[in-house]
């Protein structure tokens, strides 16, 4: 079993017959945040269709952007596009949104339930280059479990 596996397995035993969708979301980012080296900043943005923004939920780090626009900054985009974003230097992302000025790498996992779009998972690292293939992977595997507890 790999570690990543072994990441989605444990976020579905946490939040097992949970429904509650701000607790799941605080224990995933606390999972994550005590799980993964180098990170920083670990939480997700869940979309407000009225209003056509992320807005933050829960995580684990430092103070953050409260509001997102759809399609902007490294979070806005892997919502709009609805594919991961992994980004070695964010200070090279055109449109960058620079909630917190030390992060250097980041990461960016749509939650989308069949037709419904949930939100982002986002994970930051003061680390150039932090994130990987297999980071993307088990992250979207991780996803792919915990958006069943939505």
């Amino acid at each position: 079993m790999t570690k990543h596996s072994l990441l989605a397995q444990q976020v579905d035993a946490l939040l097992y017959n949970e429904p509650n969708l701000m607790a799941n979301l605080a224990n995933a980012a606390a999972l994550l945040n005590d799980s993964l080296t180098d990170v920083n900043w670990v939480g997700f943005y869940l979309y407000n269709k009225s209003k056509n923004e992320l807005d933050l939920g829960p995580f684990q780090g430092k103070v953050a952007c409260m509001h997102i626009a759809n399609g902007k900054g490294v979070v806005g985009t892997a919502f709009a596009t609805q594919k991961t974003q992994v980004v070695a230097d964010v200070h090279q992302f055109a449109g960058h949104i620079a909630c917190d000025s030390a992060t250097n790498a980041e990461i960016v996992v749509p939650l989308t339930d069949g037709d419904r779009k949930i939100g982002v998972l986002d994970i930051d690292s003061l680390k150039f280059d932090r994130f990987n293939a297999d980071d993307q992977a088990a992250l979207e595997e991780f996803a792919a479990v915990l958006v069943k507890h939505l």
